[in-house]
């Protein structure tokens, strides 16, 4: 048996002191990024869930306001059209003032013609006179074409008021139905907004207004996929080999190059559950 020297026996017995660095821990940037990518697509996940909660409720909402705004335009033409019969009312009220005014003047510039003391004065009288007659004639057109305006707009209330009372009633319909299925399921949205709420804290407020806006900008509202067969979720572009080995690998957040999604791969997600029991 071979003799071991002292020198290499402590050298030994030292190197049994030092810790054994396990062969799988992770540095420190690893581990900043993947609770980056957990935290995202754990508000994601929720995200996704009160997306579904509000696609049950499927396009009335948007129907609801559609019927709101007919509603509000059509009373909004009636109360113009009311208004509209106020002003000749009032311009109506104007000219029959006007004419009494100018049938007074006739009568007294009449009975001055009665004593007036020459053919000059007597021809101003008349000429004003004239005028004032002329004036009766005017306030009469101008009242005829009011009263006329009057009708008009009158009619176009009444055919309109039919098409409101009608849109009304679907309107009280729909709110009825929206109001069934909102409180079905506000309950759950509520608690997954708070969910939100505490989600959103974890996350840099940088990333996190990236991730909002990305959402805003998704028709699907999916900011955060996984790689599906190859491929990115959200997408369906292929990811290349070497771009899926740079995503496992969890050194930063990678994006899809065609779409600009954050791009996990399926540890992230098994993760997720482990430590945050979120369901897909």
């Amino acid at each position: 048996m071979p003799r071991v020297s002292k020198k290499k026996a402590a050298a030994a017995e030292e190197e049994k002191k030092q810790p054994v660095m396990p062969v799988e821990e992770k540095d420190v940037e690893t581990l900043a990024t993947e609770k980056k990518l957990k935290a995202l697509y754990k508000l994601q996940l929720i995200h996704s869930k009160i997306d579904e909660i509000r696609v049950v409720r499927g396009e009335l909402p948007l129907e609801v306001r559609d019927i709101e705004d007919e509603v509000e335009g059509l009373e909004t033409r009636i109360g113009n059209y009311k208004a509209d019969i106020d002003d000749c009312k009032r311009t109506i009220k104007e000219q029959k003032e006007q004419q009494a005014t100018s049938e007074s003047l006739i009568q007294k510039y009449k009975e001055q013609q009665d004593n007036v003391k020459n053919n000059r004065e007597y021809t101003s009288l008349e000429q004003e006179t004239e005028y004032q007659s002329l004036e009766i004639l005017k306030a009469n057109k101008i009242i005829q074409e009011q009263n006329k305006k009057i009708e008009e707009l009158s009619k176009k209330i009444e055919d309109l008021k039919p098409t409101l009372d009608e849109k009304k009633k679907l309107l009280d319909e729909k709110r009825e139905e929206l109001a069934v299925i909102i409180e079905d399921t506000e309950e759950t949205e509520k608690k997954y907004l708070d969910l939100v709420e505490k989600a959103e804290k974890e996350i840099d407020p940088a990333l996190l207004h990236s991730f909002n806006r990305l959402r805003r900008n998704m028709r699907n509202g999916l900011a955060v996929v996984r790689i599906d067969r190859g491929a990115c979720g959200g997408c369906c572009n292929l990811i290349p080999p070497q771009r899926q080995m740079e995503i496992s690998m969890h050194k930063r957040i990678i994006v899809c190059e065609d779409c600009g999604r954050v791009i996990i791969d399926d540890s992230i997600a098994d993760m997720l559950k482990e430590e945050f029991n979120i369901d897909e």
